[in-house]
């Protein structure tokens, strides 16, 4: 049977943390739904803590449909988001932005590692608007990025401050903000430098599927609600949503996780017999191998994926074990 250890870190299970608080949670027995209830109010705080903002935060079940909610609230049908040209909101959602936004349009743009190169946004920015192609109307910024670059801060705040300049709405996915975090990365400067939406990841980073939307601009919060009922996202028992961030949060276990798959990426670049295609910096190993060496390492049992730039993507999670890692760099030196 293949092994998926490194395949994703949506393949690892739920942390300990997460499961407590949801039994927790289903053990406080009768409360309000849709939300309404303690146990997601107290969540929603310890959100607001982590981010020292005071956004509103809703919890939802799946990041595609947060990104895909966020992007229809920050661009009208008519009009496109820019992202890098490798984003998830491009490559893996489907259509969903487009779909929840009725026509919202996706725009990539170029950049090394899965960041995006200030002179290509500033080059969109620059092009005349015409009627026969959506402007745009939002940024999306993923943090860590699918290669698993981390942005500097001033890096990332410059993006914004652009973005903001010329009248666009920011969004960020931070499907993996806690490995960036753990790489240095300070969350509490998210909300000062001009994100008004960010999706801050459950599931990649130990919880079952959960997500949170904190919703910097309060504006946006007008009838939020109603968006995610319409989108499906508005559970009734959504204090199981919620639960799992209440219990990774509370004693700081959402950062001590991450730095662990990261320093497991970490010891296995360093163990790799294969040349790195991009710095490892979160808990993505990606590396330069041909299809042989690829299929090799499957039927050595280990299963990863070939990604979209071509290199192959090993993933480490809160669950990776430094004897997994050694076991497939072994298997790695006997295939190289």
């Amino acid at each position: 049977m293949a092994r998926y250890d490194f395949a994703s870190d949506n393949t690892a299970p739920a942390a300990p943390e997460a499961m407590e608080a949801l039994v927790r949670a289903n053990e406080a027995g009768f409360t309000p739904g849709y939300g309404s209830d303690p146990v997601t109010a107290a969540a929603a705080d310890a959100v607001r803590a982590l981010l020292e903002t005071d956004a509103e935060v809703r919890f939802v079940a799946s990041g595609t449909a947060a990104n895909a909610i966020c992007l229809a609230a920050l661009a009208r049908p008519f009009e496109a988001v820019l992202a890098h040209r490798h984003a998830h909101v491009l490559t893996d959602e489907t259509g969903a932005p487009g779909l929840f936004g009725h026509g919202v349009g996706l725009t990539g743009l170029e950049g090394a590692s899965g960041r995006i190169d200030p002179a290509g946004l500033e080059a969109v920015l620059a092009e005349p608007e015409v009627s026969h192609r959506q402007p745009p109307a939002a940024l999306s910024l993923t943090q860590a990025t699918e290669y698993g670059a981390v942005y500097p801060g001033e890096a990332l705040a410059a993006l914004c401050a652009r973005a903001k300049s010329s009248g666009l709405g920011v969004h960020l996915d931070g499907a993996r903000l806690a490995n960036a975090a753990a790489a240095g990365f300070d969350v509490r400067t998210i909300g000062p430098m001009g994100v008004d939406l960010l999706v801050l990841g459950g599931a990649k980073s130990g919880m079952p599927p959960c997500e949170a939307i904190v919703i910097f601009d309060r504006a946006l919060a007008r009838r939020f609600d109603a968006r995610l009922k319409q989108s499906g996202q508005l559970a009734s028992k959504g204090r199981f949503l919620a639960a799992p961030f209440l219990g990774m949060l509370a004693d700081g276990a959402w950062a001590r996780r991450a730095a662990h798959a990261n320093a497991m990426a970490a010891r296995l670049a360093a163990a790799c017999p294969f040349p790195l295609a991009h710095p490892v910096e979160a808990n993505g190993v990606f590396v330069h191998m041909d299809e042989a060496r690829l299929e090799a390492l499957r039927t050595e049992g280990w299963f990863v994926y070939r990604f979209l730039d071509g290199s192959v993507r090993f993933m480490c999670s809160w669950a990776t074990s430094a004897e997994a890692v050694d076991e497939i760099a072994a298997a790695l030196r006997r295939i190289a």
